[in-house]
């Protein structure tokens, strides 16, 4: 598999569990998004959006965010724009009876904001630059003003003479 979503044999997938059942998928489709061709790309994607990003989250959503931090970053993927959205989508998204997944999920998004940023700010972003940069646009600003029920708001205030 190369570096490029290399880590994903670390991850114990077929303990996870997406919205029609066991996760043990993910990682094929994680890798058609990474190299397969355009209708095949699509597809996973959408697939993917199906699983782990529409409301609710699942256990595995935030297992699967880093590797798609992996994908926005790569330039030879084809729906970078998508990823971004993707990650835009998990990050709306909720699961009120499991909120710790839904703070995993929306902390695993947030630890992305570096890429955000430098894709935000790239004029050469690969395949489609503007796409792109409006995409990571989009995710930064909801990274940055990001406000759920499962997920602390902001730094706890320090002790009185502290």
């Amino acid at each position: 598999m190369g570096t490029v979503l290399g880590a994903m044999s670390n991850v114990r997938w077929h303990e996870l569990q997406h919205a029609y059942g066991s996760a043990s998928q993910v990682p094929g489709v994680l890798s058609r998004i990474a190299w397969g061709d355009a209708p095949s790309s699509d597809e996973a994607l959408n697939d993917l959006e199906r699983w782990i990003g529409t409301p609710p989250v699942f256990d595995s959503t935030a297992a699967t965010v880093p590797f798609l931090w992996e994908l926005a970053a790569t330039d030879t993927v084809r729906d970078r724009a998508g990823v971004l959205d993707l990650l835009s989508t998990i990050l709306a998204a909720g699961n009120p009876e499991h909120p710790a997944w839904t703070r995993a999920a929306h902390e695993a998004v947030a630890e992305g904001r570096g890429t955000a940023v430098r894709l935000a700010a790239d004029d050469t972003a690969a395949p489609h630059p503007r796409t792109v940069r409006a995409a990571a646009t989009r995710l930064l600003a909801a990274i940055d003003g990001h406000t759920c029920p499962a997920c602390p708001a902001g730094p706890a205030p320090s002790p009185a003479g502290a």
